[in-house]
């Protein structure tokens, strides 16, 4: 008999194939039925509630019926801790343990599983995201405009059980797994709305003179200043065909898909050959230097780090020689602001894809604090932008440890 690859000490019994229906005590789907929406009583979910291993409600926009469609509904059986929720049409193979039965119930995309008493929940559940099973799902898809997997389908797919004590172990394990995705996961978008919350309250609004919040010993009034009386160089980068001069290794070439919410990604890289690269040295870009998108998702911004220093870059917006003393990291920040955002749409021109001239962004009015309070907030927020890329990068480490761990302890 075939065992997993990896298996927790102590654990030597072989694993028993079995059909999914042969480990259930319970597998149907959710109502066929027309419903009637009310205002108030139970909620009727769908498909797109369950994702990531969770049920998710919106008071606002999700359905609701009345508590008689309800009971009708559930007349021959309830919805129990520990059925597993699976969705069967549309997006298919999101599951869920329901952990809590409350006051909602499922249409027909989703299908409601009760393992037997040999079967533990969450090792039931695991298996389900494993690699071999999500392929027996979608070998068994229905081809038609809105894809679905048949209950009878679902019921024949082959599984493996292992015995209940090491069920249990596999299970807990993955639940801490999952336990620390969703915290990281949380972490991160807490730490994002903070953001987001900050940014509105520590730039000036509506003409206001100074910000809602500030940091302690600071009093005076900001200034508008035009960015052309700030920097003395506002212009294009290179803005011509540039695939012939691409190389598979040389010099990196920062282009628009490198620039996106305030920061320099490495998603694509583009390298170009010496020739070209020295004939734009007029246009390097230099440590400290701004770039900003200047076609599509126009008015997403950088600062140029050490690392890039004398970096070549095509269809950007360059800010270059500051005649001031000018904190780079503190307009970075500004230009993701909702105000800024409105005034960059202000001067957006084009229907199908969306442009910004350099020519305007040399009138392009920002509200500047003293040297001093910018370099304050500047720092405030790279703060953080480092605790947002440590949470995301942690939870994308422990999904890529997780994702491993399905395809080795699963047969």
């Amino acid at each position: 008999m075939e065992n997993p690859k990896i298996r927790f000490k102590g654990f030597t019994k072989d694993w028993e194939q079995r059909k999914l229906e042969a480990v259930l005590s319970l597998l149907k789907d959710g109502t066929h039925g027309t419903h009637q929406d009310a205002e108030e009583g139970p909620y009727l979910l769908s498909a797109k509630n369950i994702k990531n291993g969770q049920i998710i409600i919106d008071d606002s926009s999700d359905r609701k019926i009345s508590e008689d469609e309800f009971n009708q509904i559930h007349t021959k059986f309830t919805l129990e801790n520990g059925d597993i929720l699976l969705t069967i049409v549309g997006s298919i193979g999101e599951s869920a343990i329901l952990e809590s039965a409350g006051k909602f119930t499922f249409q027909r995309s989703v299908a409601f599983l009760r393992p037997s008493e040999e079967m533990s929940s969450r090792f039931l559940k695991t298996e389900i995201e494993s690699v071999q099973f999500q392929k027996e799902l979608n070998d068994r898809k229905s081809q038609s405009a809105q894809p679905g997997v048949y209950l009878g389908d679902l019921s024949k797919i082959p599984i493996y059980v292992a015995s209940k004590e090491e069920q249990k172990k596999i299970g807990k394990y993955f639940s801490h797994l999952d336990h620390l995705i969703t915290l990281h996961q949380r972490k991160c978008e807490q730490t994002k709305k903070l953001k987001k919350y900050m940014l509105q309250k520590m730039f000036p609004q509506n003409g206001a003179k100074v910000p809602e919040i500030r940091f302690d010993g600071f009093t005076y009034d900001w200034e508008q200043r035009k960015l052309g009386e700030i920097y003395g160089s506002i212009g294009n980068a290179f803005v011509g065909t540039a695939t012939p001069y691409y190389a598979e290794h040389g010099h990196f070439y920062l282009e628009s898909n490198n620039v996106k919410d305030g920061q320099i990604n490495h998603n694509a890289e583009i390298f170009i050959n010496d020739e070209f690269y020295e004939k734009q040295k007029d246009k390097w870009l230099h440590t400290g230097d701004m770039v900003m998108v200047q076609s599509g998702h126009v008015g997403h911004a950088a600062v140029i780090p050490e690392e890039l220093d004398n970096t070549a870059a095509h269809a950007l917006i360059m800010f270059r020689n500051p005649k001031e003393e000018i904190e780079p990291y503190f307009l970075n920040y500004e230009y993701q602001t909702d105000k800024a955002k409105k005034q960059i749409e202000n001067i957006t021109t084009g229907n199908t894809i969306k442009h910004i001239l350099a020519s305007d962004m040399q009138e392009f009015v920002v509200d500047i604090p003293k040297y001093e309070e910018q370099k304050v907030i500047a720092s405030y927020f790279c703060k953080l932008d480092h605790l947002i890329t440590l949470h995301q990068r942690k939870c994308d480490e422990l999904k890529k440890m997780k994702k491993y761990m399905l395809q080795n302890m699963f047969i």
